[in-house]
């Protein structure tokens, strides 16, 4: 008698996206093709094989971050740039429609944005600018994944532009620039002592009450930049303290989280988190740059020109403080209400979609 082991596993049939269809029916194509961050290989397949398929296109494979860029020797480049991972799902999948929204993982954040980059990549063959459209991986982990950060460093001629749009979802309407991020961890010291003795020692946590009280008095600056008023923050995030249930603790830490405007460094906003908490030890865990709006390019304000002319700040922060950091202007522009992202009722308005497709259209059919 022969023995046999188990059967393989039959492999997953390859997804295939089809661009002649309405961006709407597209964005549920790309919903229901799972890609959780670090699982993004089926999704970049779909992608690539479907550009490949636009002969006005060149097209490049870095990693699952797929490049496709018009040549037409335009007086001015652009890129528009959408991530192609998810946050887990959360029994969210497949896309359901339901009267005017859309819902599923990823509809907002942000695969109506990706749909809207592939159904304009693919139908203006001679737009008056030339594009780089960049769909990449990784972007809802860690910043070592993060596939816009790889091609940047592996590859930064492909970013070159005058202008970039991140499709990051923004409720339709130009969002400008973003805040930096600073993430410390304030410490607090006291002496270890029994807590039936409490009165030998000296309780870091209660100590780190001062610490919580210049949180609250804590008043945030409002700076206006290029006409757009940023509102800044500075908020206890986490604390961590305890030795066991019969022990004074010696040590209390409180994580801190300083979203700062983009007209400040990052040494520049540690220097202010220091000085703010004077007399405690503060160890810097995180920190990320913001990105000025930069609408005084000729591109920049074509587009908000095209797009309606409302323009409002960023007070997260996105990648476009990377394509900041290698001086390219850049602005989040996508369907979707970025508070319902990864979320498990996720969903985005049709009509958001509908917009933007038709607001970067006559963007890239009008004259320079």
């Amino acid at each position: 008698m022969t023995e046999t082991g188990p059967p393989e596993a039959t492999p997953e049939a390859p997804a295939v996206l089809d661009l002649t269809t309405d961006v709407v029916s597209l964005t549920e194509q790309l919903v229901d093709i799972e890609s959780v961050s670090r699982d993004e290989e089926r999704i970049a397949d779909a992608v690539e094989a479907a550009l490949r398929g636009c002969p006005h296109l060149r097209v490049t494979r870095f990693g699952h971050t797929v490049v496709a860029r018009t040549d037409l020797g335009r007086a001015e480049r652009v890129v528009i740039a959408g991530h192609l991972d998810t946050v887990p799902v959360h029994d969210n999948l497949p896309a359901r429609r339901d009267g005017e929204l859309l819902h599923g993982l990823g509809t907002c954040d942000m695969k109506g944005g990706d749909a809207v980059i592939l159904k304009v990549a693919s139908s203006i063959p001679e737009p008056t600018r030339d594009v780089t459209y960049i769909l990449y991986e990784a972007e809802e982990i860690e910043a070592e994944h993060n596939g816009l950060r790889k091609l940047a460093e592996a590859h930064p001629e492909l970013l070159e532009a005058d202008f970039a749009i991140l499709m990051e979802p923004s409720n339709a309407v130009v969002e400008a620039g973003c805040q930096g991020t600073l993430r410390v961890d304030v410490s607090v010291s006291g002496v270890r002592a029994h807590s039936a003795r409490s009165w030998m020692g000296a309780n870091a946590i209660h100590a780190a009450g001062d610490v919580l009280d210049r949180l609250n008095g804590y008043e945030p600056r409002r700076p206006e930049i290029d006409g757009l008023t940023y509102h800044e923050g500075l908020n206890a995030v986490a604390i961590r303290g305890g030795v066991a249930g019969n022990v004074v603790p010696d040590q209390c830490v409180v994580e801190v989280n300083h979203r700062f405007a983009p007209d400040r460094s990052e040494d520049e906003a540690e220097a202010f988190v220091r000085d703010f908490f004077h007399g405690y030890d503060v160890r810097v865990t995180d920190s990320a740059p913001g990105a000025l709006p930069g609408l005084d390019v000729p591109a920049a304000r074509a587009f908000v020109d095209a797009v309606g002319g409302e323009v409002n700040p960023k007070f997260g922060w996105t990648d476009v403080a990377r394509f900041s950091a290698v001086g390219i202007p850049a602005v989040n522009f996508g369907p979707g209400d970025p508070s319902l992202a990864h979320r498990q009722d996720e969903h985005v308005p049709v009509a958001q979609i509908v917009h933007c497709e038709e607001a970067l259209r006559a963007w890239l059919e009008a004259d320079s």
